[in-house]
């Protein structure tokens, strides 16, 4: 009997734990559920891209490549006939993502990467089942950026919490936290009392007119390496000089965040083991400021990566103890490196406290009067010093063709003039002086004709920061010259390389495979432009919409995407506007180009709209 009753109740206590059990269980899935958003490592988001999207045809699965392609062709002609209704959004724990720079990928996926060499700041891509199909939402309290030039001395704290740079570089100047807003006095590593009068120093120990770095125009573009929060280019603009300010994802981790929040040209990059995303002699001027790089190792390779980068008498200016210091380490890395740059044919230019400017040289006769056997070696004559995206460094010297040998420079008229004026790289790919001239004018009309579907909606500083998906030879930026604005010029990996015509012409951009995720940090553009962007998606085997989800992880809330393609694109986009929470500004046609090669282009302006989730508002209540 007593066995009988212990039985029972050890029975009843099952049953009541289960219900308990299954009680919680109810909770947290109404809890969870409600939350708009909410998506618990991207897991709901994965299912929703990995299953419902490759039912629907917009990610590949067990297909064959051709299948790939039918789907794509069925997308843009409209037989699909599905409107999505809605997407999910990241959890707010993903409101930095960056889809090839994520650490957490890393760990997960367990990829050995060598960290001497930098290889886990370098760009690892998910694959399609770890992709975050999702909206990444903004954080609590975001709010719409400062307009430029104010943005450039001060942000909102809210659009970017992360205040460990203002208490860890005090004593630097980089940034301090003033209430709502940080600021930024304009000091870095090496430049406490402002990047201004370091600028000024850099003109002055080269010798150039009245300390203005640009020398009349013919010092434009700067590369400045572990730019910091970018105050370097940040006071540079106002030389008419632009600068590609590159850092990494590493511990200071929003530092180009912070650059793009200001609206100062930047982007997310490492010198590890692959080629940065930039052609052969692009800049006339490399800086280092106490930017933590072992030059020396590897035979040099990083610095001969800034060599393959300088054009024929660019600089690299180096601020660091090296160059002044009297220890045994630091003399030491200072003679090893001035030993290396000697073989390099770089010379002294200036050298003053504690920055040594070093010259490339003008033409290829010192490479051919070193001894035979002298490290690093001239690069093979068959390599391609273009090349660059997914290209391994070489430790090798890239000589100068024959042409540019005996022209001894680049050839380049000064700013602004270089924008206009036909570059000389124009013969590597066949072009005339008289298709450019065309290219220039035709964009120039085409901008024009956008501005006037825009001017509704925007003021003369709603813009700063651009991006032109596809620039071909750069004349959407060009057309731009007048407009308190910079553009990232984006040249596609798999079509002609005429980023070094952009290059030349004084203006920035970067190679870029649109099937993947940018290096930049979300909400960092004003204004996206996709010209035929979505129609090439039709030869390559990835998703359209992957690339809607992109661009709105690009682009700042109140934004704006112009899509210049085929009527067909058009109207896929459409579909997915309410889901996307974007809404129609203004559609147009090519009837105001009077050139053929338009064909059925239509263009359809779109504003991204603000929004914050259920958790963002509760937050920041």
């Amino acid at each position: 009997m007593m066995r009988g009753r212990s039985d029972g109740t050890q029975k009843k206590r099952l049953i009541t734990s289960l219900c308990v059990v299954a009680i919680f269980l109810c909770f947290l899935y109404a809890y969870y559920g409600s939350i708009f958003g909410s998506q618990s490592h991207g897991a709901s988001a994965i299912e929703y891209g990995s299953r419902s999207l490759r039912k629907l045809g917009y990610l590949g699965g067990d297909d064959g490549s051709d299948d790939k392609q039918e789907s794509l062709v069925k997308v843009f002609d409209g037989d699909d006939g599905i409107t999505p209704k809605s997407y999910p959004v990241c959890d707010g724990r993903h409101s930095e993502l960056i889809p090839c720079l994520d650490r957490n990928l890393i760990y997960q996926m367990r990829l050995k990467l060598d960290l001497s060499l930098m290889e886990h700041y370098e760009r690892h891509c998910p694959p399609p089942e770890r992709k975050f199909n999702c909206l990444i939402p903004p954080p609590p309290g975001y709010k719409i950026p400062i307009k430029w030039p104010k943005s450039r001395d001060q942000v909102w704290k809210a659009n970017i919490p992360h205040t460990h740079l203002a208490h860890e570089k005090s004593d630097q100047n980089w940034m301090v936290v003033k209430g709502e807003k940080i600021e930024f006095p304009g000091g870095g590593t090496h430049f406490h009392y402002g990047a201004d009068k370091y600028i000024a120093l850099i003109a002055n120990m080269l010798n150039f007119s009245n300390n203005v770095l640009n020398n009349g125009g013919r010092l434009r573009t700067v590369l400045d390496v572990g730019c910091g929060v970018a105050s370097f280019g940040a006071y540079l603009l106002s030389s008419d000089i632009i600068a590609m300010s590159l850092a990494p994802n590493d511990v200071h981790q929003n530092q180009i965040q912070f650059a793009l929040e200001r609206g100062i040209p930047a982007y997310l990059g490492v010198l590890g083991t692959k080629r940065l995303p930039y052609p052969s002699r692009s800049f006339e001027l490399a800086h280092c400021s106490r930017c933590r790089i072992d030059w020396l190792q590897r035979d040099g390779i990083l610095l001969l990566e800034l060599d393959r980068l300088l054009r024929p008498g660019g600089y690299f200016a180096y601020s660091s103890p090296e160059a002044y210091a009297q220890d045994e380490e630091d003399l030491r890395i200072w003679k090893e490196m001035s030993d290396l740059v000697g073989r390099m044919c770089w010379r002294i230019a200036a050298k003053k406290n504690q920055t040594v400017i070093w010259q490339k040289p003008l033409t290829n006769d010192c490479y051919k009067q070193r001894a035979p056997g002298t490290l690093p070696p001239l690069c093979k004559t068959d390599e391609d010093p273009d090349a660059t995206w997914g290209v391994s460094m070489e430790a090798c010297i890239t000589p100068y063709s024959d042409h540019d040998d005996k022209v001894k420079g680049s050839g380049l008229a000064p700013w602004p003039a270089r924008l206009t004026a036909p570059p000389p790289r124009l013969a590597d790919f066949g072009y005339s002086n008289d298709m450019f001239e065309k290219d220039t004018e035709i964009w120039r009309r085409r901008v024009e004709s956008y501005w006037d579907l825009l001017s509704p909606k925007i003021e003369s500083n709603t813009l700063r920061n651009i991006m032109d998906m596809k620039a071909n030879m750069g004349s959407f930026a060009a057309a731009l010259k007048a407009k308190d604005v910079w553009v990232m010029n984006v040249v596609p990996e798999d079509g002609p390389n005429t980023l070094k015509l952009i290059y030349d012409r004084g203006l920035i951009g970067s190679i870029h495979n649109w099937c993947e995720a940018y290096s930049t940090y979300p909400r960092t553009y004003d204004l996206l432009h996709a010209w035929t962007v979505f129609s090439d998606m039709e030869k390559k085997d990835c998703s359209p919409e992957d690339l809607l989800i992109e661009i709105d992880r690009i682009l700042r809330p109140t934004g704006f995407l112009i899509i210049r393609d085929k009527q067909s694109v058009v109207d896929f986009v459409k579909k997915h506007l309410t889901a996307l929470h974007w809404e129609a500004v203004a559609t147009g046609d090519s009837s105001s180009d009077s050139e053929q090669d338009v064909g059925d282009e239509a263009v359809f302006v779109i504003q991204k709209k603000i929004w914050l989730t259920s958790e963002s508002v509760r937050d920041t209540e």
